[in-house]
């Protein structure tokens, strides 16, 4: 059995966060945060936290996808549903026609099974009900896991920028630096920095830092908009932009879309620029989709990165020739989704040497997909 006494992971969100959960929650053993803003300042503040079980099938994250949807259901019930707005739902997808020109509601009957997206709206079709979706709030639920691993196990937080993994002379990680000159005392070190991972090739060292898959983020705007009623359908559209609508139980809809192309992060965490620009085409696609939403202004605009690697795969395992070091990021559109079932085999890995839910080979530094 491996025992990390000294468990440092790198990075606030929800991997960080379920890592320290899990560990806390399972394990007992406490871990210590470093992030350079604190929890969730990024993505997993930003993501509108929706939840499908089987969208994945067929595909290397289809195991890690469906236990992680169950787990959210578990945390609901340890953590409650209530504090990190955890609920079932139905997604729906619905055809727009642009030709219109927008502003038209259909003539006639209302389309058969849409909620509230009324507007140029000419067909739809289920994606899914109550049985295989579902949402949190991802802000919430880091917050709700963060509080419990400091109150169970007394875990630690750390504001700062880690800027060197250190190593024994056998390889083994012994701590880690920061950018202000601290040192770190660890023997466990879980690089989970999100789009920021691709700057921790340079912790180990070249040859080291080689074996880390290349990291970028694919840049997402989202808006809020609060809803004269609370609305329980998600819906994906065809047209105008194809933007996504997550509405939420505390009456906010959560409006995205219009992704940029991936690239390497430059930007801090938490300090991501709003262009105007793309807000506005959220803000016409609301008004040209929904008459219950459109004409109500946004309270709340922000963007944030997407982790992703070139196989579009996450990444999560061991750093080989480094004992003690490990890496898990790079899950995309899923991060929320896939926080839970990560933190739980990461957990394992330090505390077992191995995962004991899921088989992670293809998810791997070393996975014949990023060969």
């Amino acid at each position: 059995m491996v025992a990390y006494s000294k468990i440092v992971v790198a990075g606030g969100g929800i991997i960080g966060n379920s890592i320290s959960y899990y560990l806390a929650k399972r394990h007992s053993i406490p871990c210590t945060i470093i992030d350079p803003v604190g929890i969730a300042p990024a993505a997993s503040g930003k993501a509108g936290g929706f939840l499908a079980k089987d969208w994945s099938d067929g595909s290397p994250i289809q195991e890690l996808q469906r236990r992680s949807f169950d787990l959210h259901a578990e945390q609901a019930e340890h953590l409650g549903a209530g504090k990190i707005d955890y609920r079932r739902l139905e997604c729906i997808a619905v055809v727009c026609d642009e030709r219109s020109g927008g502003g038209a509601k259909p003539a006639g009957k209302k389309l058969e099974g849409v909620e509230w997206a009324d507007m140029n709206a000419v067909g739809s079709r289920m994606m899914g009900g109550a049985d295989t979706i579902a949402q949190v709030h991802p802000k919430k639920l880091c917050n709700a896991m963060w509080e419990y691993s400091q109150e169970a196990v007394g875990s630690k937080l750390i504001v700062g920028k880690v800027v060197e993994a250190i190593s024994n002379d056998d390889g083994s990680i012994c701590g880690v630096k920061l950018e202000d000159g601290t040192i770190v005392d660890a023997d466990a070190l879980v690089v989970a920095c999100g789009p920021w991972t691709d700057a921790a090739k340079t912790w180990f060292g070249s040859e080291i830092g080689a074996k880390i898959p290349r990291m970028t983020g694919v840049k997402y705007h989202s808006i809020l908009i609060p809803s004269p009623r609370v609305l329980s359908q998600a819906v994906f559209f065809s047209g105008y932009g194809d933007p996504e609508v997550y509405p939420r139980p505390d009456g906010d809809a959560y409006i995205t879309g219009f992704p940029d192309a991936a690239t390497i992060v430059t930007e801090s965490p938490g300090e991501e620029e709003v262009r105007p620009e793309v807000v506005n085409r959220l803000v016409d696609a609301t008004k040209k989709t929904s008459s219950e939403l459109g004409e109500i202004p946004p309270h709340s605009q922000q963007a944030c990165y997407l982790p992703t690697t070139i196989e579009g795969l996450p990444v999560i395992g061991a750093v080989p020739g480094v004992k003690g070091a490990f890496v898990a990021s790079g899950h995309g559109c899923w991060g929320i989704l896939n926080g839970p079932a990560t933190g739980e085999a990461v957990a394992e890995m330090l505390v077992e040497g191995e995962p004991k839910h899921l088989n992670l080979r293809l998810l791997g530094l070393d996975s014949p997909y990023r060969q």
